[in-house]
């Protein structure tokens, strides 16, 4: 498969471009600072220069086209303000999604958060960060010509993954390392059953694999 990474250069999307690549699949990682295309390479993605902020549906259409799948991984960060909470964490995912419907691919798969929610009260930054996360998820979700599956992890650690986890519609809170997130993703887009599925991970005692496939109905 060929599956194009919006923020290519994050944490967890590192993580799942190694796992992919090392599977042999075809891993393009979007990144608007070219500076980082070493680091893609390194993990045997491709690095695809184009910044999710200003350009139009058409310019990311093309990146997508000939994808097999999108994955939305891309944030703002924690140390940015809220303006860019809308322009990326809400406004890059309804252009990715777009996107991927423009260049005729259906499988999209959106790393979310735990908790996100359109209505979420609250002004601190971490506030506006869940309703532009919650907006952008049921754009997402609205979108009948994307087979989506949106996947909400617990806190995310950078503990070496123990490849046990627990997937549910609804988990409870929990800790989760970025090693597993990755490792889920890696196994979701495997599983095309999973469309239609907004799933919460947190750290348990059931292997990826077979977590994935039970949530699936496999």
């Amino acid at each position: 498969m060929r599956i194009v990474i919006a923020g290519g250069h994050g944490q967890i999307a590192l993580r799942l471009e190694r796992l992919l690549a090392a599977r042999g699949d075809e891993a393009a990682g979007v990144i608007r600072n070219p500076q980082q295309s070493d680091d893609l390479r390194a993990a045997g993605a491709e690095p695809v220069v184009l910044d999710l902020e200003s350009a139009t549906v058409e310019e990311a259409a093309e990146v997508l086209r000939g994808a097999d799948a999108a994955v939305f991984a891309a944030g703002a960060g924690p140390d940015s303000g809220t303006d860019r909470k809308d322009t990326v964490d809400r406004g890059a995912a309804v252009l990715f999604a777009d996107a991927a419907q423009r260049a005729g691919v259906r499988r999209y798969v959106v790393v979310s958060s735990m908790g996100a929610d359109p209505d979420h009260p609250g002004d601190e930054v971490f506030d506006v960060y869940l309703r532009a996360k919650g907006a952008a998820d049921a754009y997402v979700r609205a979108q009948t010509a994307l087979d989506w599956t949106i996947l909400r992890p617990g806190m995310l650690t950078n503990d070496a993954g123990t490849g046990q986890v627990l997937l549910a519609a609804s988990t409870g809170r929990g800790p989760v390392p970025r090693d597993d997130v990755a490792a889920a993703l890696a196994e979701l887009l495997d599983t095309p059953a999973t469309a239609g599925l907004t799933l919460e991970l947190i750290s348990g005692n059931v292997p990826v694999s077979v977590a994935v496939k039970d949530i699936a109905g496999n």
